[in-house]
């Protein structure tokens, strides 16, 4: 298996204490910024930060729907961590300041693909399409927190 990987990012003009308030709230903003991609959304324990249990079905490609199950960790402040029970798929996400009233974050996501010709594929188009996926996230993110 090779390592599969996506990363965005995107500066938001918000405080990142702000920022990381939100993108830690699973209960409430994350449900609402999410794009058509996502479904059946569902906090299942907790609904903020370290400690959320939070499902959801994320449609990667037309054909492709994976059915995601993630606990959320706090390794260190600024930092979330996504790690999925029913596949090798983590998602950190990074909030850093970016100069004042602004923040960088950063949406990493990283799993473990497939070999051969699949595996090709899936390294070579895969990534491509989360960080659109994400991208659109992002963007929707931040309209909700510059308002």
């Amino acid at each position: 298996m090779a390592l599969v990987e996506a990363t965005t990012e995107r500066i938001v003009a918000a405080e990142p204490e702000r920022v990381f308030a939100a993108l830690s709230d699973y209960a409430g903003t994350r449900g609402r910024v999410l794009p058509g991609q996502y479904s059946e959304y569902e906090v299942r324990e907790g609904g903020e930060g370290a400690g959320t249990v939070v499902h959801w079905k994320l449609q990667a490609t037309s054909k492709r729907i994976r059915e995601c199950l993630f606990d959320v960790t706090e390794p260190e402040s600024g930092k979330l961590v996504e790690t999925d029970r029913n596949s090798t798929m983590v998602t950190t996400w990074t909030v850093t300041p970016a100069g004042e009233g602004r923040s960088k974050v950063v949406n990493a996501t990283a799993w473990q693909g497939a070999t051969g010709v699949g595996g090709f594929f899936e390294r070579t188009f895969a990534p491509k399409g989360l960080n659109a996926i994400h991208d659109e996230l992002l963007a929707k993110f931040a309209a909700e927190v510059e308002q």
